[in-house]
C-alpha cells in the first residue's frame, strides 16, 4: 500500500474491484494534471499580451494605428488584423498536426514519453517567443508551443483515465482541466503585473511559460506509467505491480484480467485508424471524440479566454479594467471547474452537460442583447458603467456554466469512451478536432466580431442549443463505468444499440450489466 488508501464508494455500472483510491494515484494524477498549465497558460497569455501597447508597436504597428485613429469606422473592428490573429491561432495549428505523431509515440512507446516531448518542445517554444526580435521568431516559437500542446492533451487525459479508479476517475480526470484554468487564471494575473512594467512587460508574460514546461519535464521522469502502457508493451508483471501499487490492495486479479484481455484484443487491430472508421462498434467512440471537441470550441469560450482582455478593451474598458475583468473571468474559471470535481462522480456527466448548456445559452444571449443596446450594428456607443458591469457578470455566469460542463467533459468523456485497442487514435481525433476549430475561432473570431458584430454571441448561444440537445439525445451516463466495458452501456442505449453489434460487449452479459446498473 502506497502512502495509505480509502475506499470510494461511488456508484456506476460495470465490475466493483478490489482496492481502493491511494494516496500514491492521486498525487500521481495531481502532478500529471500539470500537463494542464500548458495550454491554460498559453489561452490566458496571448490575449493580454496582444493587448499591451508596446508588444503592438513593436511587432504589429498597424494594429496599434487603428487603436489610436481619431477616426475609426466601428469599435467592433478595432483588433481585426489576420496578422495578430495568426500569432494566437498559429499554435492550434501546430497542436493539430502534432497530435497525429503523438498518436503513435503514446501507442508505440507510452504516455510518458509523449508527456516529455510535449513540456520540451514547449519550454523551446517559449524561449524563442521572450527573445523574439521579428514575428517571424514570435510564429515560429507559437508553432514549437503548439507542438507542446498537441502531445501534452494527447497523452495527459488518457493517462488520467488509465490511472484513476472507475469510482473517481471523472474527479481525477477534470484535474488536468482544473490546471487548465488554473494556468488562464495565472496568466491573466501576470499579465496584469507585466502591463505595469515600463519596458518588456510582454518578454516577461510570454517567457514565463517555460515554468509549467519545466514542471511537465520533470513529471515525465517521475511518474510512474500505466498499467495499459505496461501492458501493451508486453511488461506483465510490471503492470500487475503497478496496479497494486495504484489501487493498494494485493488482490487485483479481476482488475488485471480484464486489462489483459482489453490488450489482447487490442494487440489484434493492426490498423487502429482503419478500424475506428471503419468498425461499427467503434461508431460511438468515433462520434464523441469528434463532435465533443468541434462543440466545445462553439460555445464560443476561446473568445473570452485567449481575447478576454481584447474583447473588454474593445468594448471600451479601460486598459487596466480590461485585464482586471480578465482577471475576474480567470477565478470564476478555477473556482467553477472545482464544482465539476465536486459533482462529477455524484451526479454523472450528463446532468452537468445539461444544466451548463442552459445557462450558456441565456448568459450569451443576455451579453449579445446589452451589446448591441450599446452598439448596435454600427459600433458607436459608449458603455456607463452599470451596463459593464451587467456584461462583466453575465460573461462570468457563461464560465461558470462552461467551467462545469464544456470544459472538463469536454476531454473527460472521450478520453474515458474508447477501449484500448483505438484509444490513442481517438485521443488523437479528440486533439486535432479541438485544436482545429481553436485554430479557426482563433484566427476568425476578430473578423468575426467586425461583420457580425453583437449578433456573434447569438450565433454562440444557437450553436450552445444545438450541442445540448445533442448530449440529450445520444449521450449516455458514463458515471463509475471501467473503460474496458463501455461496450456494455453503447449496448443499452436506445440510440447505439441498433448499431452497435453483440460481440462489442465483453467480460459478460448485456443482461448482467442491466442488473449491475
Amino acid at each position: 500500500m502506497a502512502g495509505g488508501a480509502f475506499v470510494s464508494d461511488g456508484g456506476g455500472g460495470g465490475n466493483s474491484y478490489e482496492g481502493g483510491v491511494t494516496v500514491f494515484v492521486i498525487m500521481t494524477c495531481i502532478v500529471a494534471a500539470m500537463g494542464g498549465l500548458l495550454f491554460g497558460y498559453d489561452l490566458g497569455i496571448s490575449g493580454g499580451v496582444t493587448s499591451m501597447g508596446e508588444f503592438l508597436s513593436k511587432f504589429f504597428p498597424e494594429v496599434d494605428r487603428q487603436m489610436h485613429a481619431a477616426k475609426r469606422e466601428t469599435a467592433y473592428c478595432k483588433f481585426d488584423n489576420q496578422l495578430l490573429q495568426l500569432f494566437t491561432s498559429s499554435l492550434y495549428l501546430a497542436a493539430l498536426v502534432s497530435s497525429f505523431a503523438a498518436s503513435a509515440v503514446t501507442r508505440k512507446y507510452g504516455r510518458k514519453i509523449s508527456m516529455f516531448v510535449g513540456g520540451l518542445a514547449f519550454l523551446i517554444g517559449s524561449l524563442f517567443n521572450a527573445f523574439a526580435t521579428n514575428v517571424a521568431m514570435l510564429i515560429v516559437g507559437r508553432l514549437l508551443l503548439g507542438v507542446g500542446v498537441g502531445f501534452a492533451n494527447q497523452s495527459t487525459p488518457v493517462y488520467l483515465s488509465e490511472m484513476a479508479p472507475a469510482k473517481i476517475r471523472g474527479a481525477l480526470n477534470i484535474g488536468f482541466q482544473m490546471a487548465i484554468t488554473i494556468g488562464i487564471l495565472l496568466a491573466n494575473l501576470i499579465n496584469y503585473g507585466t502591463s505595469k512594467m515600463a519596458r518588456n512587460g510582454w518578454r516577461v508574460s510570454l517567457g514565463l511559460a517555460a515554468v509549467p514546461a519545466v514542471i511537465m519535464v520533470i513529471g515525465s521522469f517521475i511518474l510512474p506509467d500505466t498499467p495499459n502502457s505496461m501492458l501493451e508493451r508486453g511488461k506483465y508483471e510490471q503492470a500487475r505491480e503497478m496496479l497494486q501499487k495504484i489501487r493498494g490492495a494485493d488482490n487485483v486479479d479481476e482488475e488485471f484480467q480484464d486489462l489483459c484481455d482489453a490488450c489482447e484484443a487490442a494487440k489484434k487491430v493492426e490498423n487502429p485508424w482503419k478500424n475506428i472508421f471503419n468498425e461499427a462498434k467503434y461508431r460511438p467512440a468515433l462520434v464523441f471524440c469528434s463532435t465533443i471537441p468541434f462543440f466545445q470550441q462553439f460555445t464560443g469560450i476561446n473568445v473570452i479566454m485567449f481575447y478576454a482582455p481584447v474583447l473588454f478593451k474593445t468594448l471600451g474598458f479601460g486598459d487596466d479594467a480590461s485585464l482586471i475583468s480578465a482577471v475576474i473571468t480567470g477565478a470564476v474559471n478555477v473556482v467553477s471547474t472545482l464544482v465539476s470535481i465536486y459533482a462529477v462522480d455524484r451526479y454523472g456527466r450528463r446532468i452537468l452537460f445539461l444544466e451548463g448548456g442552459i445557462q450558456m445559452i441565456v448568459s450569451q444571449i443576455v451579453v449579445g442583447t446589452l451589446i448591441g443596446l450599446k452598439f448596435g450594428t454600427t459600433g458607436a456607443g459608449t458603455l456607463t458603467p452599470a451596463t459593464a458591469d451587467w456584461i462583466l457578470a453575465f460573461i462570468c455566469l457563461y464560465v461558470a456554466g462552461f467551467a462545469w460542463s464544456w470544459g472538463p467533459l469536454g476531454w473527460l468523456v472521450p478520453s474515458e469512451i474508447c477501449p484500448l485497442e483505438i484509444r490513442p487514435a481517438g485521443q488523437a481525433i479528440n486533439v486535432s478536432v479541438n485544436m482545429f476549430f481553436t485554430f479557426l475561432i482563433g484566427q476568425f473570431f476578430l473578423t468575426m466580431l467586425c461583420h457580425m458584430k453583437f449578433g456573434l454571441f447569438y450565433f454562440f448561444g444557437g450553436m450552445v442549443l444545438i450541442m445540448t440537445i445533442f448530449i440529450f439525445f445520444l449521450l449516455p451516463e458514463t458515471k463509475g463505468v471501467p473503460i474496458e466495458e463501455m461496450g456494455r452501456v453503447w449496448k443499452q442505449h436506445p440510440f447505439w444499440k441498433r448499431i452497435i453489434p453483440d460481440d462489442a460487449v465483453i467480460g459478460g452479459s448485456e443482461e448482467t450489466y442491466v442488473k449491475e446498473v
